[in-house]
């Protein structure tokens, strides 16, 4: 197991107490299981996100207060379609048929590692199944481009992660609320009809919908390897979701995210996304590639029966 994973699982993963609202890493486990842990696995705390401020990247990072509520800009980020900055959240989309909207951060980032923490909220008055379209987080080439995967163009280049809540098929076996993943190099489409099905990577169900307390998810790229995390039940911790390996995925992109409303709607408010960079040490030969140039992909297919176009996912 990787060494960040034994930290995941020992509580590195945590919202610190001392500071409401930051889905940090935690107090962490004793002294004596931690010595231990170093022993074992050198010397790798440095390749944790400590919550620390020195470890946020602000330029990447949607923070409240913000900045130009209401106006049609912000510093750092672009916004449009249905989008409407508060003073306590951005709204995505209004509880209202029809909506898209979208949020954009306006510098690409060049970070190799790194991990984005999503204080988000999904909420309206409409019951089971009644209810819809979700959200989306990007890290992808273009930006600021509508289109209909949530808001947001399709046969994107990049990561997207999908926070679905409606399910389009009728013969699917998943429960929803969904969060899935799909990585593209712009030759795939995502299919709302199957909910994405052919194209997903990985998957968890994730009942955060109309949540009475504060719900939070964290996206973590390192090495290759791409981890979903929730924290959706008020427990001060972070529950796997997403644990996938063989990801690879370019510098030079944008972070942003989206929702769509259809015939069903939902209020898609994000309250913060912070961006944390992971000090991970590469070898002499990964430091020499050019980052820019690499093509999203990823090594394996989730299902043997899934069939995507030639040359549509590239392996390693």
């Amino acid at each position: 197991m990787a060494a960040e994973g034994w930290f995941w699982r020992l509580g590195w993963g945590r919202r610190c107490p001392g500071r409401p609202g930051l889905p940090g890493p935690g107090p962490g486990p004793t002294a004596s299981v931690l010595l231990v842990l170093l022993l074992l696995l050198g010397l790798v705390t440095s390749d944790i996100t400590d919550g620390n401020s020195e470890h946020l990247k602000r330029e990447h990072s949607l923070i409240k207060p913000y900045q130009g509520v209401g106006s049609s800009s912000m510093p750092l980020w672009d916004f449009q379609g249905s989008t409407m900055l508060t003073s306590q959240y951005v709204r995505l989309t209004p509880d209202e048929r029809s909506k898209e909207g979208s949020i954009w951060n306006h510098q690409p980032c060049f970070l190799k590692d790194w991990e984005m923490h999503v204080h988000f909220k999904v909420h309206g008055a409409g019951k089971k199944n009644l209810h819809g379209d979700g959200i989306a987080l990007w890290y992808t080439r273009d930006r600021l481009i509508p289109g209909p995967v949530f808001g947001s163009k399709d046969n994107f280049h990049g990561l997207a992660v999908f926070l679905d809540t409606y399910p389009n098929d009728e013969t699917t076996e998943r429960v929803f609320p969904y969060i899935s993943v799909m990585v593209n190099n712009g030759s795939l489409s995502y299919d709302h009809s199957k909910d994405g099905r052919w194209t997903e990577l990985a998957g968890c169900t994730a009942d955060f919908r109309n949540r009475d307390h504060d719900t939070f998810l964290a996206v973590r790229y390192s090495r290759g390897r791409l981890t979903v995390m929730t924290d959706l039940e008020d427990k001060n911790e972070w529950k796997n979701c997403i644990d996938i390996t063989g990801v690879r995925l370019p510098t030079g992109y944008y972070f942003g995210a989206s929702a769509g409303t259809g015939d069903l709607s939902d209020n898609h408010d994000i309250i913060s996304l912070k961006l944390f960079q992971l000090m991970v040490e590469h070898t002499p030969d990964e430091e020499n590639i050019d980052w820019t140039k690499i093509e999203p992909s990823v090594n394996f297919l989730k299902s043997p029966k899934v069939l995507f176009p030639a040359g549509a996912i590239l392996s390693l």
